[in-house]
């Protein structure tokens, strides 16, 4: 990775003030446990209101909320979820969008962008959570979850392109937050979209700064602990070393905005899924006769009353909540990286977008659970980091060295999930505080120290105050996408009769 000179002198700012943070590294793990502790009032409260159950069902709002709307969006729309996947992949090679139309980056590279921060830890480790907490019929909830998901993509990145701003420079600005506020003024409603707009955007700043950024570098930073001999590893007690080390990366790539991580991300996801995909491919091969089987298990569990009612919604909750982490479908972050593609066609970045949660959960997760199931990795427990070993033990059962492997790929998965979220924290930012270099550099700047406290500190109630932001963000999109459903509607005609008169030609 070549840097420029002004590059070189904004990454050595970065490290001077991550520096100035962790000159007593010691000193800053006491001072960000006592923080972590002060946050956990702060945390609870976020959580129980941001996760409020719907009485006598155990049922979080917030998850009934996302897969009612997708199912709802999916008939709404004649299931173009399914109709629609030949489309897609031909917007995707670009056929019927133009080198000259505005924007920055490929429809390939808006797809990358987004799918770089979906396509992660949610895969490796979000899969085995839900099997070990809610068992093997868990996966199918995940996977339904995905389908529906993809029609909730279509919606929200669709709107996203119709209402981006592109300014004098010819830089793209777009996301939720634009779309609540200029579509909710086209129907005399600016102050409401306004509201909504802001609510959005700082929860979308927060969710980038914690489970965009800090879960990311610690997790990250485990895995470096575990393949290089725990507390006998150089890293050990050096969570700030590493930190640094990743922070100049991500800044490297971060400082050259959506072209940079659009070049980056489009040459490393697919390389990291390919690669992932592959290993997971060979394993159900050697166990090709228990594939069958698995899936059996996998819908029978689904509905199974062995533990009541009860039980089964606790499964059905399981699999819903780690299909929402892992695609992100309804959150409405992904339009702020799909709003930047070349195309005067908003519905053909909806039809790009619904790709999203087809390749994350329905292939992705749906691999890794079958891998897990198979190899019969999945243990007791719930948090993280088991997690992780639970999926690196199933893939280690068949590929001995495949561990290394794993570990190549959570950090490569990490980094990618980093750069994605600093553009939409970024793009969150310069809505709240003004779109000005000054103040996106400010906005980078605190990204990547942020990386080394994240690989510094426990996270604890931090990263729950920080998922709590990221499901809120759930709210002021659906408001949007529901009340701008006949401009979702009049775009997708504009575009189907776009490439069915292109399509023609061709024929």
């Amino acid at each position: 990775m070549r840097f420029s000179t002004n590059t070189t002198s904004q990454i050595l700012s970065i490290l001077a003030l991550s520096f100035f943070f962790l000159q007593d590294s010691a000193s800053a793990a006491d001072e960000a446990e006592g923080a972590d502790a002060l946050m956990g009032p702060v945390a609870d409260w976020a959580l129980n209101i941001v996760f409020f159950e719907i009485p006598w069902t155990g049922i979080p709002f917030v998850l009934f909320l996302l897969v009612v709307s997708a199912l709802f969006l999916t008939l709404y729309f004649g299931f173009i979820n399914i109709r629609g996947l030949k489309r897609s992949i031909r917007t995707v090679k670009g056929r019927y969008s133009k080198e000259s139309d505005p924007g920055e980056i490929t429809h390939f590279q808006a797809l990358s962008s987004a799918l770089s921060a979906t396509v992660g830890l949610g895969n490796i480790a979000g899969v085995a959570i839900a099997i070990t907490a809610g068992g093997p019929g868990a996966v199918f909830w995940m996977i339904l979850c995905g389908v529906l998901g993809m029609t909730t993509k279509f919606c929200e990145c669709t709107l996203g392109t119709r209402y981006r701003e592109i300014d004098e420079n010819g830089k793209v600005h777009g996301g939720a937050m634009f779309y609540l506020q200029h579509g909710f003024a086209e129907l005399g409603w600016a102050k409401v979209g306004k509201i909504l707009a802001v609510i959005f955007a700082g929860a979308c700043v927060m969710a980038s700064l914690g489970a965009g950024n800090m879960f990311q570098g610690n997790q990250a930073f485990e895995q470096v602990l575990a393949v290089t001999g725990g507390s006998d590893s150089f890293f050990y007690g050096k969570g700030w070393l590493f930190g640094l080390i990743m922070a100049v990366f991500v800044a490297g790539v971060i400082l050259g905005g959506i072209q940079s991580i659009g070049r980056v991300t489009a040459k490393l996801v697919p390389i990291m899924c390919l690669t992932y995909l592959a290993a997971a491919a060979y394993v159900l091969f050697v166990h090709s006769d228990q594939i069958g089987s698995a899936f059996g298990l996998i819908f029978s569990e689904a509905f199974s009353f062995k533990a009541g009612i009860g039980g089964m919604i606790g499964v059905m909750i399981q699999g819903l909540k780690r299909a929402a982490f892992s695609n992100e479908a309804g959150f409405g972050s992904a339009p702020i990286a799909h709003s930047a593609v070349k195309t005067t066609k908003p519905a053909s970045e909806g039809y790009v977008a619904l790709l999203e949660p087809f390749v994350d959960t329905v292939i992705v997760c749906t691999m890794t659970a079958l891998v897990i199931i198979i190899t019969g990795a999945q243990t007791e427990g719930g948090d993280w980091a088991k997690a992780i070993t639970v999926t690196s033990n199933a893939f280690g059962s068949v590929i001995s060295w495949f561990p290394y492997v794993l570990f190549a790929a959570v950090l490569l998965f990490a980094f990618s999930t980093m750069i994605s979220w600093c553009y939409y924290g970024e793009q969150a930012w310069g809505y709240l505080f003004g779109k000005t270099r000054r103040n996106a550099f400010i906005y980078k700047v605190l990204f990547s120290a942020v990386v080394v406290l994240g690989c510094s500190i426990k996270l604890g109630n931090v990263l729950d105050f920080s998922d709590a932001m990221l499901f809120l963000m759930c709210f002021p999109n659906f408001i949007g996408i529901y009340v701008l459903l006949p401009k979702i509607k009049d775009e997708l005609k504009i575009f189907n009769a776009h490439a069915d008169e292109i399509d023609a030609k061709l024929k």
